[in-house]
Order: C-alpha cells, then structure tokens, then sequence
C-alpha cells in the first residue's frame, strides 16, 4: 500500500497508507463521530468537496453492502454515488465480515475513484481541527503535487441536487421536495406516510406547481450560494401552504424569512448531539453534518427558534409562530444513530392534511 501523505493549511503533514484510489486531491478536513454507518456517511451529498476524517478507530471491518432499491431510491446508501473527496482512518481493516456485504471498503473506494488513508493519527488530527477549526487540506502522492481548495468558493449545492424532476411513491398528499443534496431516508420517511414526492433541482420554480406541501433538503456548502432557492421559498411563504426544511433545509427557510446564517467553526458531524425543545427540558440525541447555522438573534418578528444545541447554544431548528412553517438543523430521517425525533415528519404530515381540509 503506497506511502501518501495529508497536507493541511496550517503547515501540519502527517504520513499514511494508501487504500483507496490512487490520486491526489483537495477539499475541507472534516470529522465525524460515527462508531458505524460509513456506506451512509460517504454517500451524503452534505459531503461533497470535504475529505473525511472518522474518529472512531476501525473502519470497513463489515465491508459495503450491495447495492439494492426500493421505491426508486438506494436500499443501503443516501444517493446514488460517493460524494466525499477523500477518507482519512486510524486503522482500515483489510478483512471484511457481513452477511449482506459485496465488496471491500477499498474496492469501493478505488471502483469510484475516492482516495483513502489509513494509519493515520486520527486523535491528534482531531484535535488540530477541534483547535483550529476546519481547515484545508490536501491528501498528495509522491509526484502528483496539488494546490489548496476551497469547496466552500463554489456552489455546492448546484453539483449535488438533481437535474430532473422525479417522482416517488404514490401517496394522498403531494409534497414538492426542493433537492439540495437530499438524502435517501429522507424522501423514504416521507412516501411511508402515504406521501407522493415529487423531487425537483435546487433551482427549480416550483412555485407555479400544484402542492400540499414543500420540503427543503439537506446538502453542502454556504446558504448564500443558494439565492434563487431562497427566491422561490419567500413566495412558497406567501403562499402559505405547510413548509418543512432539514439541515441546509432549515437555513434556507432562515434566509427566507429575512434571519443571516454564519460559517461555524467545525461545525456538527456526528451521531450524538444533544439538542433541547426550546422552552422545555426536553432533550434528543441527534445525527448531524453541517457546517454553518441561522444567527438566532437575526430571527425576524413572527419567527423564533424551535430548538438548541445544548453543548454551543446554537439553532437548531426555526418555526413560524402562527403559520404552518417549521425546520430542523438536525437529521430526524438519519438511521445509523438514533431516531427519536422522526416523529417531526408525522408533525409535518398532519400540517398538511390540515392544511388540504381547511382545518
């Protein structure tokens, strides 16, 4: 396994071993927490243009599963495809166990061209970005040297949402879903609760569509890149049908009522973040992977927040006071950590039934 070394901006150079596919790469050092669920992880468009660091030792020891579909959307991943740059690990296991697995991690990895490190010190890095924040990197072969990237200059968002208009299940209600890199369980959450989810590009004008209900996705990158989405939301405010968001989802429901948005420090990617009901002791574990927030006190008249983060007191999630308009910064959909807060999607179903009685 050829030597390959990780290159942060700050001058910090660690050596590993090469795993994965072979190439050299630039993107935003991220972590994350998760003991499991790295199939689910590497496929989250919230992903794209960062390299990965796992901080839990071993990885790929039950290898990858195959690949199956259900509904139209993938069985065991949350898009179609690899969207991180790069995976950095303490100590990859080569051997692989699982009944439902397929592959390696490192095939997979090499079959989608995704470089991967191991024998990493993946605790000291963590403290470097847990310290400094993320940060830039570069993961370099020996001859193929690479400049420093930036992903966050780009409009993220416009590479991983769709470039078509797609329909899953064929529930009752009708529910837009505006695609800024959604996941998977997202829309499968949705088409069991009798939904039919019509799934458009970030871009798209959904606003001459017919509708019970719009629902803003997850994805990557900074908000502000996201003006024409924001556009189209103020309208759908106008409109006044239910409106629920997830994770950039809740930020760009944010910039749509007129609150600003800011780029966090290292963000949250992990599996146990433990967010409060606002005005309540009412605390979840939540699945997370986001790099910037809504400034609470930039909450319009008629907005408030709904929840918080009790390690850094920042939103988690907004609500109109009046109106049927919600969002969360966190994952109630995510399946490889806990799911005691799926119940927002049933919240939302019953905003929208309501919403298409007249009630």
């Amino acid at each position: 396994m050829r030597k390959v070394k990780l290159i942060l901006e700050d001058g910090t150079v660690l050596e590993g071993k090469s795993f994965g596919y072979e190439k050299s790469v630039a993107g935003e050092v991220v972590f994350y927490t998760a003991m499991t669920g790295y199939p689910e992880s590497l496929t989250d468009p919230s992903y794209t243009g960062q390299i990965l660091v796992s901080t839990y030792p071993l990885i790929g020891n039950y290898g990858v599963p195959k690949d199956l579909t259900e509904n139209g959307i993938h069985k065991h991943f949350e898009s179609n495809k690899i969207h991180i740059t790069g995976l950095i690990v303490s100590d990859y296991s080569v051997g692989f166990s699982h009944w439902n697995a397929m592959m390696s991690l490192g095939d997979w990895l090499k079959s989608q061209h995704i470089p991967g490190l191991y024998d990493i010190d993946t605790r000291l890095l963590t403290k470097i970005l847990r310290e400094k924040g993320s940060l830039l990197g570069k993961i370099e072969f020996e001859g193929e040297e690479i400049e420093f990237f930036d992903p966050n200059l780009v409009n993220l968002v416009a590479i991983a949402s769709t470039d078509t208009v797609e329909t899953y299940g064929t529930g009752e209600l009708k529910i837009v879903m505006v695609d800024c890199g959604v996941k998977n369980n997202i829309i499968r959450c949705l088409i069991n609760r009798n939904a039919t989810v019509i799934r458009v590009p970030w871009d798209y004008d959904f606003t001459q569509m017919e509708y019970d209900g719009l629902f803003l996705t997850n994805g990557p990158g900074d908000p502000a890149m996201c003006d024409i989405t924001v556009r189209h939301i103020k309208t759908a405010i106008e409109q006044e049908k239910p409106i629920m968001g997830i994770c950039l989802g809740n930020q760009l429901l944010g910039l749509a009522a007129g609150a600003e948005t800011y780029k966090l420090k290292y963000g949250h990617r992990s599996h146990n973040q433990p967010v409060l009901l606002k005005g309540t002791n009412r605390c979840f574990i939540t699945s997370q992977n986001h790099g910037f927030a809504i400034a609470d006190e930039t909450l319009p008249e008629g907005w408030e927040s709904l929840f918080i983060n009790v390690n850094d007191n920042t939103n988690e999630g907004i609500r109109h006071k009046s109106k049927p308009f919600f969002s969360t910064q966190f994952h109630p959909e995510a399946s490889s950590g806990p799911v005691d807060t799926e119940f927002l999607f049933d919240d939302f179903i019953e905003s929208v039934k309501k919403n298409k009685s007249d009630k």
